[in-house]
Formats: structure tokens, sequence, C-alpha cells
């Protein structure tokens, strides 16, 4: 029937990555970390020489929409631990800042106390002038939610354009 675009397409791995698959579960150690993740059993996931494919067993609704899925995830996995993904905020408005305290981020942003934001596991921050804020790490889901935790602190002003907002 239908293959999936996304889900078809082979995962090239880098010479100094290693990947071991168990039982539905994927392990990448690259330069940067290591990931794991347990995915769905019914997804079949082969590994030629320097490529990872992933296959379905049938045309059910429930595997088309696993297929793509895996797929996504497990490259995720392979390109954090190369090169590591990052997030770029910027803090707009008079008087907003932020800074580094250890390894927590001080952010001023209009309110009557600084609030301290704390990193979430294999995520670091780092603070490049007074407004722009960098979120590294090899999980792409965790930079994620940790950029998108800053940035609710204080969202862009529709009207003003001041806060929080993603960088370019």
């Amino acid at each position: 029937m239908y293959m999936s675009r996304v889900g078809r397409m082979p995962i090239t791995v880098p010479p100094e990555v290693v990947v071991s698959i168990k039982q539905g579960e994927a392990t990448v150690t690259g330069p940067r970390g290591e990931l794991s993740r347990r995915f769905n059993r019914d997804m079949c996931i082969t590994q030629d020489n320097n490529s990872l494919i992933v296959s379905r067993p049938s045309d059910s609704k429930v595997h088309r929409s696993l297929h793509g899925l895996t797929r996504s995830l497990l490259a995720n996995m392979v390109e954090g631990v190369t090169n590591a993904f990052e997030k770029n905020l910027e803090i707009v408005g008079v008087g907003y800042r932020a800074e580094k305290v250890g390894d927590k981020l001080v952010v001023r942003v209009g309110y009557s106390h600084p609030i301290e934001v704390s990193p979430l596991p294999g995520v670091s921050l780092a603070v490049e002038g007074a407004n722009f804020i960098k979120v590294t790490g090899i999980n792409k889901e965790v930079v994620g939610e940790m950029a998108a935790e800053i940035r609710a602190i204080r969202p862009p002003d529709a009207y003003k354009g001041k806060g929080i907002r993603y960088a370019r």
C-alpha cells in the first residue's frame, strides 16, 4: 500500500558512532555521549555496515504511524551523539537580562524577583552577552523542553515584542 517517505529513508551512521539494538531497545554511543530508547517491538530495526533501516510488519494504521516516528527518533539519537542539539533564546526588553550563577540560570524579566532556572539532566545552559541564552544537549526532546521552560517564564508580548523568544 503506502510507504512512509520518512520511514523508508536509511539512517547513515558515522564511523565514530556505535549502535546496538536488543529486543526493541536501541543504544547509540558517540563522541558526545550515550542515548538509549525503547521502541515498539513491532518495528524492525536492522543495521547494515554504516546504515540503519526501519521496516514495519504490516500496513495497519498503527504500524504506518510508528514507522516514520521510529526512524525520526533513531535519526535524532544518531545526530545528537555526533553534533549535539542547540536552541537559542533572545531576551528583549528594557532591563531584561540573564546571567549564569554556578550551573543555574538567573533571569530578570520584569518581575519583582529574579527567577532561577536549574538545567535538566544532560542539558547545558550558556549566556552570551546579557540577552542571549544558548541551550545545548544530546537529546533533542530535552533540549526543546528546557528551551520551552525558559521561554514560558516571559513569553513574547504580542504588541511590544518584549519577553523571551526563540532566536534564529
